[in-house]
């Protein structure tokens, strides 16, 4: 449900890691979180830059709540904040450029992806947020990403209230960086972007990178830590285990 694509562009290779579960919409599963993380530690280092996108007509509706509303225990859900925060923080560390292709739909967990990219790329009439305080999570684990992307107020907005916005409103809001008119296009342009960043001097681009990191304070993992801890804390409550069962799912 994870693959990777070697492409070429301008004399640069291209990782294209892709969520391929298209049928159930990329929803995100434990093990599709963990084979996420192997392919993003590993093809960079093969690779000038990496570009995370989906099948199908969208890139990520979030998390499988299925396999949540099945687990009372909220094990599964554990799994899968732990998941989605380890891979947000492995693309905002990796040395390389890190593009996102992001079509159709990025919601809830789909949409915290967004937050490990360098550039996010989408088009105008996608529908992207955090809907996750309605059924009783907490997305706090999305915080630190979201915060130093588009700012604290935004990232407010965004996550207290559960609305979904078109990715031309995140294009205004910082949440995307690049914006194009058709979801057919997504991807290429993110490719496009990611062989220009990679034909950066490397040094120079890491160099950066790594000071940017620090200036945000997720260079040593505390603000991951505490985001994740605030998110897990409810996981399993009564409160997100009546949301959960009352889901038509």
């Amino acid at each position: 449900m994870i693959r990777t694509e070697t492409i070429e562009r301008e004399g640069r290779l291209i990782a294209a890691v892709l969520l391929d579960r298209p049928e159930k919409r990329n929803a995100l599963t434990p093990g599709m979180l963990e084979a996420l993380c192997e392919a993003l530690e590993e093809a960079p280092k093969t690779h000038d830059a990496v570009v995370l996108g989906g099948e199908g007509k969208l890139f990520c509706a979030g998390f499988d709540l299925s396999l949540c509303k099945d687990d009372p225990s909220g094990g599964v859900m554990r799994e899968l904040l732990t998941g989605l925060s380890r891979a947000c923080a492995i693309m905002r560390r990796t040395e390389k450029p890190v593009a996102i292709a992001a079509h159709g739909a990025a919601i809830a967990g789909g949409c915290a992806l967004l937050g490990g990219g360098d550039v996010v790329v989408s088009d105008a009439s996608a529908k992207l947020g955090y809907p996750v305080t309605k059924i009783g999570v907490s997305p706090a684990v999305s915080a630190p990403f979201l915060s130093y992307n588009v700012g604290l107020g935004v990232a407010r907005e965004l996550l207290l209230l559960p609305e979904l916005i078109t990715g031309e409103t995140a294009h205004t809001r910082g949440l995307v960086h690049e914006l194009v008119q058709a979801r057919e296009e997504v991807r290429e342009r993110a490719l496009s972007i990611a062989a220009g960043l990679a034909g950066k001097p490397p040094h120079a681009y890491a160099a950066t990178k790594g000071l940017l990191n620090r200036l945000e304070g997720t260079d040593d993992g505390e603000a991951f830590r505490l985001a994740l801890e605030a998110s897990l804390a409810l996981t399993g409550g009564e409160e997100e285990q009546r949301m959960l069962a009352a889901l038509d799912l």
